[in-house]
């Protein structure tokens, strides 16, 4: 029998810079033939698009699948283990298998995947890397003692006892074999060493942890971890361990075309002002904007807004200006619209 094909699952938080680590793995593959699966949260392939855009002949347009039909840990049987077997059963078989989770997506139940008897005869999980936005962690969107934030909850009725967006972050702790801090040059030297020493004692003892910045990364880092995952699930504990199920209602997604506008900082200026307003989490979209002929890539966690022209409109090609708004529950659709729109 041939030998396994190597995969790594590459989970993080909205905006932590999958897709930046990922883009610079096929930049810099060293001859391997990668295949990609990216699992959009949302109606436009963003992240996709960014990855096809990237013209190495070991990465294809064809050798990367999108998966937008929700959360990859709620739809491993339906989209994933579909998608994998229809790679294994191509002639030209990858080196190296590429799993970008959405920022939502738990990590274990998609590890388990891998051990489904069609996919474990075939596929290793070489390791679970987790990506962490420097900046956000210095800033406390996750806290260090996770349990004192829960009891000072529990003190007060007037809180959310629930903390969705912890136990995800724990999950994603818990599971990985690497842990990527990255955006490391937004941070002084102390807050890296700060961040570093409190993320480790929360790491199963063997877990490696690197500071990158712009997901630059040796490839041979990276890939070769050789922790086959899916055999050692125990060790990688979950707060879903004993749920049957689970569901993302804490969050939701919506496309929001916005036309044609004026300038990148004129929609900066709008997008700033519904964030601050509203439970936005995450934006990301392809703009046009007046007098250029090329498109405008904007994506933004937070307050935190990046934008840049990533390549001229194709002749023929549909000029489009839509953005992926990702938020809480319940978000106000309308009123977003109407802030942005207007």
């Amino acid at each position: 029998m041939s030998e396994k094909i190597p995969a790594t699952v590459i989970t993080g938080f909205l905006g932590a810079g999958k897709t930046s680590l990922i883009r610079h793995l096929i930049e810099n593959s060293d001859g391997k033939k990668l295949a990609l699966i990216i699992n959009e949260f949302g109606d436009l392939g963003v992240d996709g698009e960014l990855l096809k855009g990237c013209g190495n002949e070991n990465c294809t347009e064809e050798d990367i699948v999108e998966l937008a039909n929700g959360c990859i840990c709620c739809t491993v049987a339906d989209d994933f283990l579909p998608t994998i077997q229809k790679i294994l059963s191509r002639e030209d078989r990858p080196d190296h298998i590429i799993v970008e989770t959405s920022g939502l997506a738990l990590p274990k139940p998609l590890v388990r995947a891998f051990g489904w008897p069609e996919v474990r005869t075939q596929v290793t999980v070489d390791g679970v890397v987790t990506v962490i936005d420097g900046p956000a962690y210095r800033d406390g969107l996750f806290a260090a003692d996770p349990e004192a934030v829960q009891a000072q909850r529990e003190a007060d009725e007037m809180l959310d006892h629930d903390s969705p967006l912890e136990e995800l972050f724990d999950d994603q702790l818990n599971c990985a074999d690497m842990i990527i801090l990255n955006k490391a040059d937004l941070l002084d030297a102390s807050e890296v060493a700060s961040a570093t020493e409190q993320l480790k004692g929360r790491l199963r003892p063997q877990v490696k942890m690197l500071e990158t910045s712009h997901g630059k990364i040796d490839i041979r880092v990276l890939l070769g971890l050789g922790s086959a995952a899916e055999d050692d699930l125990a060790s990688r504990p979950s707060v879903h361990d004993d749920a049957d199920d689970h569901e993302h209602d804490d969050f939701e997604s919506f496309v929001l075309d916005i036309g044609e506008v004026a300038s990148p900082e004129f929609l900066v200026a709008k997008l700033q002002a519904a964030i601050a307003t509203h439970d936005i989490l995450r934006v990301k979209g392809f703009i046009t904007v007046a007098g250029k002929d090329m498109r405008l890539v904007l994506q933004g966690v937070g307050s935190r807004l990046q934008h840049y022209f990533d390549r001229d409109w194709k002749d023929g090609e549909t000029r489009i200006s839509k953005l992926v708004i990702i938020g809480e529950h319940d978000m106000d659709q309308a009123a977003i619209a109407e802030m942005i729109t207007a």
